[in-house]
């Protein structure tokens, strides 16, 4: 070999197989044309490879020796001339001595030729290293999509692509006819559609609403439509997204009424509602069942003999509970009196049931835990009393139970394992104390550690329960429930705060006034955020008190 030869050169043209464990071998003797004597083949291989390993370290010596950017220019061996490079001038018997090289090479096992490779590599210097990179990079690129079903793999392929949002499932599409063929054929735009009913509200309404639902969550053995079906789906349910968001901001809307006012019935004080039906709690002391479609009255439930002041129902009872100081519990079907609970002294003004669990609050000042085996069978479990004043409302999770009083403060009460300066719904003991509010607390509602109030100061206050902070004005604040942190006073209601509700979006509320306000709530839980852009819009289509108020994606019920 000439001193011009480069172990890089070699490097690339002799790279030929997989990755292989390498061993190592001893000295030999012998190469290129020398190679005449009659040992045997193998002999003579790894004579040969020790050989060009020894010939090579010596070129390489020679020439690192003596490096300067004008030498070694050439990027690699080819049949071809690489573009861009340098034309390289054959010395010697390079070219004979070359072919050699490439036999002996193809006699080896992987193993040993990834061990020659490896030691002309480490005889390089970083300018040829820098080369044999560019070289093997598109070598070693794979497009695992395509491999993946050319191995009886389809499924692994849809199911990492099934991982992408729309805008990457788009552009996948482009990537080839190959990809296209896996997202058509995994029917990856009907999965993405699946996954966002299951998890976002506002897509599982709209997919109940355009009955679109029913193309959802088959498998492939039934009749669905195919995948371009899906995808043509898809930016249509993000334009209806776009416009109820956009209603929901610029405040436009269809207002449809109820008449409830008689010459008996002077007002509802509470609601509920789902697809189908509005039960509401009315100051005449009865209970009032209305089609959601129709607006007609389909059932009247009397009983109690005070003003109905709260209710709860899930599809078998309906629970009331009343300025007659009893709660009661109906069959939602039937509209029969299952059970009446008597133990509060004064009115009964809030309640909520869940799970095996009832807890009522009164004008009393105490709050009531019942067990709920059954609608006739419900026993009190503990009497929990701490506030000063009237309890006007309570709310629980499985942590914990928070209830509101007139005594302008929160109380926290744990369902776990007691904790210092907290009350638990196991052990009905007091946990922690929420200060804020310059005057009595008329509603609140409390979920994932975040609690809303709103008070007859006319504000409302969003406060972290756990550390006893507060987020938010007239109107109400946002509470942390586990370090009991006020994070936001929200202000602009001109009377008491009377119902208040909020989800992942936003805070809906409603007062005296008779407005109703929605508020962007995370805008609420942002402490950059100004106060002028928190309320979104101010409804006035209320000619007196609003008291009670439910929501969704879709509409206000008050």
């Amino acid at each position: 070999m000439g001193a011009a030869v480069s172990a890089g050169v070699l490097c690339l043209v002799l790279w030929d197989g997989p990755l292989c464990p390498c061993r190592a071998y001893g000295a030999g003797v012998i190469v290129s044309s020398r190679l005449t004597g009659s040992a045997p083949p193998g002999i003579q291989a790894c004579n040969l490879r020790a050989q060009l390993l020894s010939n090579t370290s010596s070129v390489m010596d020679s020439q690192n020796d003596d490096l300067s950017p004008k030498k070694n220019t050439v990027l690699r061996i080819t049949n071809g001339t690489v573009p861009g490079s340098r034309k390289r001038v054959s010395e010697g018997n390079y070219e004979k001595e070359k072919d050699v090289c490439i036999q002996l090479f193809d006699q080896w096992s992987e193993a040993d030729q990834v061990e020659f490779v490896e030691h002309l590599i480490s005889r390089m210097c970083h300018y040829q290293h820098g080369h044999i990179n560019s070289y093997l990079k598109p070598m070693l690129q794979r497009d695992f999509i395509t491999a993946l079903p050319a191995q009886g793999l389809d499924h692994i392929a849809e199911n990492i692509l099934s991982y992408l949002d729309a805008r990457s499932l788009c552009w996948a599409e482009l990537v080839c006819k190959e990809w296209q063929r896996v997202i058509s054929e995994g029917m990856l735009w009907k999965k993405l559609i699946e996954r966002m009913v299951r998890t976002d509200p506002l897509w599982r309404g709209l997919s109940e609403r355009h009955q679109w639902e029913k193309y959802l969550f088959k498998n492939r053995t039934t009749e669905v439509p195919p995948n371009s079906y899906y995808h043509s789906l898809y930016p249509k349910i993000i334009q209806d997204i776009e416009t109820i968001e956009a209603n929901w901001r610029c405040g436009r809307h269809n207002l449809q009424r109820i008449q409830c006012r008689s010459e008996n019935s002077k007002g509802v004080y509470c609601l509920q509602y789902d697809d189908d039906k509005i039960i509401s709690g009315l100051r005449d002391n009865s209970i009032k069942i209305w089609d959601k479609q129709t607006l007609e009255c389909l059932k009247i439930l009397t009983g109690h003999t005070g003003s109905v002041l709260c209710l709860q129902y899930d599809e078998r009872v309906i629970v009331t509970g009343s300025s007659d100081s009893t709660v009661r519990v109906w069959d939602v079907s039937s509209g029969e009196v299952l059970n009446t609970l008597i133990h509060h002294n004064e009115a009964v003004l809030h309640l909520r049931f869940c799970n095996g669990l009832m807890v009522t609050c009164s004008k009393d000042r105490s709050i009531a835990v019942w067990d709920m085996a059954s609608p006739t069978d419900i026993s009190l479990r503990r009497v929990l009393v701490g506030h000063r004043a009237a309890v006007n409302v309570v709310d629980f999770d499985d942590k914990y139970i928070v209830s509101a009083s007139g005594d302008r403060t929160i109380k926290v009460h744990p369902f776990a394992a007691p904790r210092p300066e907290v009350w638990s719904t196991s052990t009905c003991e007091f946990v922690r104390t929420l200060n804020g509010h310059k005057r009595g607390i008329a509603c609140l509602q409390y979920r994932d550690r975040l609690v809303v109030s709103g008070s007859s100061d006319n504000t409302i206050r969003l406060l972290d329960i756990e550390c006893g902070a507060f987020f938010g004005g007239a109107g109400g604040r946002l509470w942390d429930i586990e370090c009991g942190a006020c994070l936001r006073v929200l202000e602009g209601h001109e009377e008491l705060v009377r119902c208040i509700r909020f989800d992942n979006k936003r805070i809906v509320s409603g007062a005296y006034d008779g407005k109703i306000k929605v508020w962007d709530l995370q805008a609420a839980l942002d402490p950059r955020a100004p106060a002028s852009t928190l309320c979104l819009r101010t409804l006035v289509e209320h000619s007196g008190r609003v008291f009670r108020l439910q929501f969704d994606e879709f509409q206000i019920i008050s």
